[in-house]
C-alpha cells in the first residue's frame, strides 16, 4: 500500500458501502467510507441517515475528540448546543462542534442525511447533565 504522509489513497461509492445500524446513536444509520483505515485511525467520515419512524432521546452528551464537522445533505435536524441554544440544521447547514461542547439532538427528519468528519476515528461519548 503506497502512504501520502501516512494516508493510503481511498474511495468509497455509495452503491458498493450499505448503512448499518451499529452506530451511536439507535435512530441513526451509518455508512462508513473507509476513512479511518486509510489515515491510520487519525480521521472519520461517514454518511448518517435517520430511521423511519424512530425519535431522538434527546440526551446530553460530550465528546472526546479534536475535531468535529457535520453537514447536512438532506431534510433537517435540531440540536442544542451548551450556550448557544437551539439551531436547525437543513440541507446546505454546517456546524463546526468544538471538542467537548456539551449538547444533543433534539429532533430530526425522517430523511435527515448528514455527514460527518470527526478526528480521531475512534473517541468516547459520555452522557453529560443539562447545562
Amino acid at each position: 500500500m503506497t502512504l501520502w504522509k501516512g494516508q493510503a489513497f481511498a474511495i468509497s461509492h455509495a452503491d458498493d458501502s450499505a448503512f448499518e445500524g451499529a452506530g451511536l446513536r439507535p435512530f441513526f444509520e451509518y455508512r462508513h467510507m473507509g476513512i479511518p483505515d486509510a489515515t491510520g485511525g487519525k480521521f472519520s467520515a461517514h454518511v448518517i441517515r435517520a430511521v423511519p419512524g424512530m425519535e431522538s432521546r434527546a440526551t446530553w452528551h460530550s465528546h472526546d475528540l479534536d475535531f468535529q464537522l457535520v453537514y447536512v445533505t438532506k431534510g433537517w435536524v435540531v440540536f442544542e448546543y451548551q450556550g448557544q441554544g437551539e439551531h436547525v440544521l437543513r440541507e446546505g447547514s454546517c456546524v463546526l462542534q468544538p471538542p467537548g461542547i456539551v449538547h444533543r439532538e433534539v429532533r430530526h427528519s425522517d430523511d435527515l442525511e448528514l455527514i460527518e468528519i470527526t478526528s480521531p476515528a475512534d473517541f468516547t461519548t459520555q452522557e453529560e447533565d443539562a447545562p
